[in-house]
């Protein structure tokens, strides 16, 4: 009777619900992992079958089930004994293990499905075009509490369906906010994550914060100088987190100078600045301007502009590295606006020695890699997954992804009459971008649509389009995008973060606060010394490091200080400013500072690339490193950089004993080079105490050495 019976089950099937591959079989691949990576989803697939990446390509992976293997993935007169059934369920050996059993739902669709005939279904009815998520947000008194999320997906056709069970749930930060595979949320810790809701192409995000418990908060409001610190109080009252006031004026000259100019300020600075009986919140901002105007600012920002933008004499040779760093120097000295900054950078055209913003073209030469740079550097958005496939976590598409390296798909590079020099220029002819798909020829289309009309050429000037759009004040990311990059440079982390990885999955940790620092932008016309100069003029900036009992935890609100490792560059000139020496660059002048180094290769394999500089490879913040590691722990207790600069001759040690200073004044004088502060009671006696112990110039070696291995040196507080 066997036979009889899977013949009846079989036409009771075909004439179930109808069930089609776009609505119903395709999410079921996804949610059993079937197209994820580490499975059939993987570049090459697995076991010689591969389905699209988290299903991006439904069509593609419709086609593979259906002709792969000839098509004896099915079983339409006994679906039971189909492969696409008997694997999963492992009725035969199948390398993924068990995906559902006999009696699930999930089996019972794809049983359904096959004995309909496997239909594709129609996109115009099938298509997810949106999900409605509940809750929209979470919000729990503590840890310990649970929240069910529901995933609702509305179609094409305006049918709804719950698919919760389908969609997937994750957490951003699984030790605050934990899922479990029923969609179900755990408050672990006290925090905030974001979950992120995936189904079918779709996206949703959903915040979660889970508040301090502790009874007896009571917030106490701290001045406000700008509208920064009131939106960072706004959200720091409503999850009952106390931030720390303004720090003393000491350790705020030390911070606003590294994080302005790179370079500590001087002890005579420090002296004139703490005797200053101006009140404290006006000397700060004229202080503010006053390391602003100066070249060490230019000096500072001209390196961090030149890492991005990637030059380098790898790439340029030597008089296009020289040329292309003086471009920027010059951009940065008369504060050009960025807008118009960017647009020279994207619009150039003819000698890299004569236009040197031609440059910006030369280290990623073709289409491609130049998109993938100018999207992520000017937008904020990481557009190389989506090269190989629709991005997995975000709504870029890979047609997207050409439709956008179209616009540089016309700019050529040949050799100019100078050694070294190329003419950048528009080619006439063969030039289109093609899909690796199917070949066609992929017309240039902005990422999103302008909100003013832009036209975009047909030929090959489709670049200056691209220009338009992109430095738009109407355009969501460039301002957003750079804001936020600036902001990261003052707190060691942005509103977003990592800065040029902007998406609905990541999503900004004061979305109110980055709004207004892009609105503030773009009406001041992209000026970036005004950015910086309101940044660090706010209390939020100017906080202490201490913390109190109800911030000690946050690490992500700006509610204190965080401590940060000098970069390399800014460590060097500390080292040499503290000890009263230079730098040693062989292949440059004497008076020349790390922050003033035309590029990686000099000084290379040296201090600065241990302690993180970035070789320029790259346009990705990540290059460069500020953790902290046993081989530079190392290199500042043995190695030749510092304590050649604490023993030099001509150095701030030699001349304070060459000057008769008492040992209570050499004391003070070390302590101001290099901590940036006076010595407390305790520290002057101990000084002066260890200095009388012995040879004075080799004691005073010591202590300088001990400060300028000591965290409050390394670290910016």
């Amino acid at each position: 009777m066997r036979i009889p019976l899977l013949l009846v089950s079989a036409a009771l099937a075909a004439h179930a619900q109808p069930v089609t591959f776009l609505r119903d079989v395709a999410p079921i691949l996804n949610k059993t992992s079937c197209t994820s990576g580490p499975c059939h989803g993987a570049a090459k697939g697995k076991n010689g079958f591969k389905l699209s990446l988290r299903g991006y390509d439904p069509q593609f992976d419709y086609e593979a089930l259906l002709y792969d293997l000839s098509g004896r993935r099915f079983n339409r007169a006994e679906p039971g004994r189909s492969l696409m059934l008997a694997k999963p369920t492992q009725s035969v050996a199948h390398g993924g293990g068990l995906r559902f059993d006999k009696k699930s739902p999930y089996y019972t669709t794809i049983y359904n499905w096959i004995a309909q005939g496997v239909p594709y279904g129609d996109p115009a009815k099938d298509n997810v075009t949106a999900l409605e998520v509940t809750p929209a947000e979470v919000a729990m008194t503590g840890p310990g509490g649970t929240a069910q999320v529901k995933v609702t997906a509305r179609f094409a056709d305006g049918q709804t369906r719950d698919v919760t069970r389908e969609a997937t749930v994750e957490s951003n930060t699984p030790d605050v906010a934990k899922v479990d595979p029923a969609s179900k949320v755990s408050g672990e810790r006290v925090g905030e994550a974001t979950l992120l809701v995936r189904y079918q192409g779709k996206f949703s995000t959903i915040p979660v914060t889970i508040l301090n418990p502790k009874p007896g908060f009571a917030w106490k409001p701290l001045p406000q100088n700008n509208y920064i610190d009131q939106h960072i109080d706004a959200k720091l009252q409503k999850l009952k987190i106390q931030p720390s006031p303004a720090t003393d004026d000491a350790a705020f000259l030390r911070r606003v100078s590294l994080d302005l100019t790179g370079q500590l300020p001087a002890p005579d600075d420090i002296r004139a600045f703490l005797a200053d009986p101006t009140p404290s919140k006006l000397k700060r901002d004229r202080k503010i301007d006053k390391l602003i105007a100066s070249p060490a600012f230019t000096d500072h920002w001209t390196v961090k502009w030149s890492d991005l933008l990637q030059s380098s004499r790898k790439f340029l040779g030597e008089k296009g590295a020289y040329s292309f760093r003086e471009w920027i120097r010059e951009s940065i000295a008369a504060n050009k606006p960025y807008d118009k900054m960017v647009r020279e950078l994207l619009t150039s055209r003819g000698s890299t020695y004569d236009d040197p913003a031609g440059n910006y073209f030369r280290a990623t030469r073709d289409a491609k890699p130049t998109m993938e740079k100018t999207t992520q550097v000017f937008l904020g958005v990481r557009m190389v997954c989506a090269q190989c496939h629709d991005h997995p976590f975000e709504r870029w598409t890979q047609n997207q992804y050409f439709q956008m390296s179209a616009f540089f798909s016309a700019v050529g590079l040949r050799p100019g009459y100078e050694v070294g020099e190329e003419i950048l220029y528009d080619q006439r002819a063969d030039y289109e971008m093609k899909h690796p798909k199917d070949s066609r020829v992929v017309a240039p289309e902005f990422l999103i649509a302008s909100l003013t009309p832009v036209k975009i050429p047909g030929g090959p000037q489709r670049r200056d389009a691209l220009a338009d759009w992109l430095v738009s004040k109407q355009n969501p990311f460039f301002a957003k995008a750079v804001a936020n990059r600036i902001w990261s440079y003052f707190f060691g982390k942005g509103i977003i973060d990592p800065v040029d990885d902007i998406r609905a999955s990541n999503p900004p940790v004061n979305p109110a606060l980055l709004d207004a620092l892009t609105k503030d932008l773009a009406d001041h016309n992209f000026d970036l010394q005004h950015l910086m100069r309101t940044i660090v003029r706010s209390r939020t900036y100017q906080a202490s490091f201490q913390t109190n009992e109800w911030n000690a935890l946050d690490a992500d609100n700006f509610s204190h200080a965080m401590p940060r490792r000098l970069n390399a560059e800014p460590l060097m000139d500390a080292v040499a400013a503290a000890a009263g020496a230079r730098p040693n660059f062989p292949e440059v002048p004497e008076e020349t500072n790390a922050s003033q180094v035309l590029d990686p290769h000099v000084g290379a394999d040296g201090f600065l690339d241990l302690f993180g500089r970035p070789t320029r490879e790259s346009a990705c913040e990540c290059e460069r490193r500020t953790d902290f590691s046993l081989p530079q722990a190392l290199n500042l207790v043995n190695g030749k950089t510092i304590s050649d600069a604490v023993a030099d001759p001509k150095g701030r040690v030699a001349k304070n004993v060459l000057a008769g200073k008492t040992d209570a004044a050499m004391v003070e004088d070390l302590y101001l080079a290099s901590l940036s502060r006076l010595p407390t009671k305790a520290e002057s006696e101990y000084g002066v105490k260890y200095l009388s112990g012995g040879p004075r110039a080799l004691r005073a070696q010591d202590l300088l050495w001990a400060l300028l291995n000591s965290k409050g040196f390394l670290y910016s507080y």
